[in-house]
């Protein structure tokens, strides 16, 4: 039995969008591995290890913050990026604290053969688990 209610994904629209100009102070993101996901996050975008839960989550932060993002691959393990049309994050933003910063996290990202995607104001950068990240840079 179906719900007549239910709609595919893109005939929905937010029904209450975030503002322009609000910034969320940190992101919980699903990932498939966890050492792979700190190389990308801290080896390319240059963040730092706060706290490791063996396999399984990990805290990382820039300038000693107790975290920015939180990695965990609690129903992720192994998995791959979510099919088009379910519920999931499809981007976030990395602010940068200026242009010649973003400039070596994409050199970073290039060298080690990766795409860096060009589909809006911003560069995006896909991390190891599917996540889109766009690379902005403060104002």
């Amino acid at each position: 039995m179906t719900d007549a209610r239910l709609k595919p994904l893109a005939d929905h629209a937010p029904a209450n969008p975030i503002a322009d100009g609000v910034r969320i102070g940190h992101v919980h993101l699903k990932v498939a591995d966890i050492d792979r996901a700190l190389s990308f996050y801290c080896d390319v975008l240059g963040f730092e290890l706060i706290q490791r839960y063996g396999n399984q989550a990990a805290f990382i932060s820039a300038g000693g913050y107790h975290h920015h993002i939180g990695l965990n691959s609690w129903e992720s393990a192994g998995a791959g990026a979510p099919p088009p049309g379910t519920a999931a994050l499809r981007r976030a933003t990395i602010v940068l604290p200026d242009t010649a910063e973003r400039d070596r996290v994409l050199a970073r990202w290039s060298a080690l053969g990766h795409p860096v995607r060009d589909d809006g104001p911003d560069p995006v950068v896909v991390d190891p688990s599917g996540n889109a990240l766009a690379l902005a840079v403060s104002l």
